[in-house]
């Protein structure tokens, strides 16, 4: 399909840009030359935790609400940089009182809550590694991740702990529970709000080294227990600079990060890089709703949006009328992170906004954004963008050699960057497997243009092979939500006697539609037609959702289990399932 360009104006730009000169910024950029734009202790330690929160409380800014929350029934809290501060401390003099050790787990199981945030700063601010857990997991999700973690620590509320105690007998580790909402009923639960009340609001911040261990994820693989993504104190360097430059965060600007912080853009940019920047974030604990979103982007005034296409693909559902009732003249910057942005969710961020989302591209185990569009730079409708200043890409064979412009190939990166893993947890085999010839291999496959610009093709495992053809199931998904009637795709290579695979499709519908064997004979030849004759689905099935993670990525080896009734796996990222 031919490639689509917005170019920039001038008049795009309400502010300048943070990054002006993108091409000259990459050819002399260093990550040295940025250090000092996170503050440093004594002897080269530092903390997150001070960077995002402290500094500012210490400055003039002290009195700038850092945190705008609301929940779906309307209650609504404001907690500026010094109160996170000071709350922060608190929890770390708690875990002091517990006696927690240097890089010791503290697990954090809640909605998106104060208490949350909270809970999280103070653990680094300890020294102790911070991590996430989705509310939607079950207790076997909770069981691979705390049994694997080691963790001794657990924050959550009562309603949560009712599934953590259905495993409980199963984590000898686990020996303290803090229960935010209520007094404690077993052994070794601890009531959270009165600890709070008598902890003291002082507190000597760990010292860390760069490369100490901060903050932990878990990330679902095809196959195999979930794996514990562990990244260092020095990620707040790249979390700072990207924010700054990617999302063209001011100091001025009120930033709305919709990712949970149980994911990884919940924690780098709904948190830590956009803090230390010194921006206010809003937090809203409640489902998506297209009138509540347009709302909290009127009400918070929002300058900076940073979504997923997922929802960007539920606001389009919605329609453009109702972005049209609301005040969104506030918004100003608009980007997109979770999966691949096609070219449609851009061109109805311009028809509904005036505003084009820019797609950016990185992993829970990178930590932070490596490739993107930048405000500076105009957008190939489609493309994840260029490398990050600092970030060296390429496009390299399965021996680690690199391959020419326009060749398809493993989208790798040049190690080591500021926020790139450190380890996967207890699995140091594992975390060797992801390096290759001095890169580090993503295990997505893409291309690169002649300009400079990548292309996302698929995971390499996604990748459907029919009549000798290889063909990204990305591709098609692109070119299916082209077509008037489908509002989401996946796609995955269903196995064929004749053509080794076939591709299938499986399309959510738009409004107004309904499942015909005419409707699926016309978007069979819409994607033929527009695509290629190879690359078109010989077969498509309606359903109502598909299985998601929360980061909005379309779970294909779920789609393709149901489809060859296979085992399904580790469900327990999943939103929608």
């Amino acid at each position: 399909m031919k490639t689509e360009t917005y170019n920039k104006k001038k008049s795009d730009f309400r502010l300048t840009p943070n990054l002006e000169d993108y091409e000259k910024t990459y050819k002399t950029f260093s990550w040295d030359q940025t250090k000092n734009e996170v503050d440093w202790f004594p002897k080269n330690k530092l903390n997150i935790a001070y960077n995002a929160i402290d500094r500012h409380a210490e400055s003039d800014k002290k009195n700038k609400v850092a945190l705008y929350w609301e929940n779906e029934s309307g209650e609504k809290q404001e907690y500026t940089f010094w109160q996170l501060k000071d709350l922060s401390n608190q929890f770390a003099n708690v875990l002091d009182k517990l006696k927690i050790k240097h890089s010791e787990r503290v697990f954090i199981f809640l909605p998106r809550i104060p208490e949350l945030y909270i809970a999280f700063l103070g653990t680094l601010k300890a020294g102790g590694v911070a991590g996430t857990l989705f509310q939607a997991f079950g207790p076997t999700g909770l069981l691979d991740r705390l049994s694997i973690s080691g963790a001794r620590f657990l924050v959550t509320n009562r309603e949560l702990a009712k599934r953590v105690y259905e495993v409980k007998k199963k984590l000898p580790h686990l020996e303290k529970i803090l229960i935010v909402d209520d007094k404690p009923r077993h052994s070794g639960e601890i009531d959270f709000q009165e600890e709070m009340k008598t902890a003291d609001t002082k507190y000597k911040i760990a010292h860390m080294d760069k490369d100490d261990y901060a903050f932990e994820l878990f990330t679902s693989g095809t196959t195999g227990k979930p794996k514990g993504v562990v990244h260092g104190h020095y990620a707040i360097l790249q979390e700072h600079m990207t924010a700054k430059w990617v999302l063209d965060i001011h100091d001025s600007d009120i930033c709305w990060v919709t990712a949970d912080p149980g994911w990884v853009t919940g924690i780098a940019y709904g948190m830590l890089g956009s803090w230390s920047i010194g921006a206010s974030l809003i937090s809203y604990d409640g489902r998506f709703d297209a009138a509540k979103w347009y709302e909290l982007l009127q009400k918070y005034q929002v300058s900076v949006w940073y979504t997923a296409p997922t929802a960007i693909r539920m606001l389009a559902k919605a329609g453009i009328q109702l972005a049209k009732k609301y005040d969104l003249s506030n918004l100003r910057y608009l980007a997109s992170v979770g999966e691949p942005l096609n070219p449609e969710p851009i061109r109805f961020g311009l028809k509904a906004y005036k505003l084009p989302f820019h797609d950016n591209w990185w992993q829970t185990e990178i930590g932070g954004i490596c490739i993107a569009n930048y405000p500076c730079m105009d957008i190939k409708l489609g493309s994840m963008g260029k490398p990050f200043p600092g970030i060296i890409a390429s496009i390299v064979d399965d021996k680690g050699e690199e391959l020419p412009t326009n060749t398809e190939g493993n989208l790798a990166l040049k190690p080591k960057f500021p926020s790139l893993m450190e380890t996967i947890w207890r699995r140091p085999q594992k975390f060797k497997s992801y390096f290759k010839k001095g890169w580090y291999i993503t295990g997505d496959r893409a291309y690169k243009d002649k300009d400079g610009y990548f292309w996302f093709i698929g995971r390499a495992d996604d990748v459907i092979k029919t009549a000798g053809e290889r063909v990204g199931p990305f591709e098609v998904e692109s070119a299916l939500i082209e077509h008037p009637a489908v509002a989401d795709a996946g796609v995955i290579g269903k196995p064929d006697p004749d053509r080794g695979e076939i591709i299938k499709a499986f399309c959510v519908l738009r409004l107004g539609f309904h499942p015909s064997q005419a409707l699926i004979e016309d978007i069979s030849q819409f994607v033929k037609k527009n695509l290629a004759g190879h690359a078109y689905p010989k077969e498509i099935e309606f359903v109502d959702s598909l299985p998601k993670t929360r980061s909005g990525k379309i779970m294909r080896r779920v789609l393709k289990a149901k489809e060859l009734g296979l085992p399904i796996g580790d469900t327990s990222t999943l939103e929608e399932y």
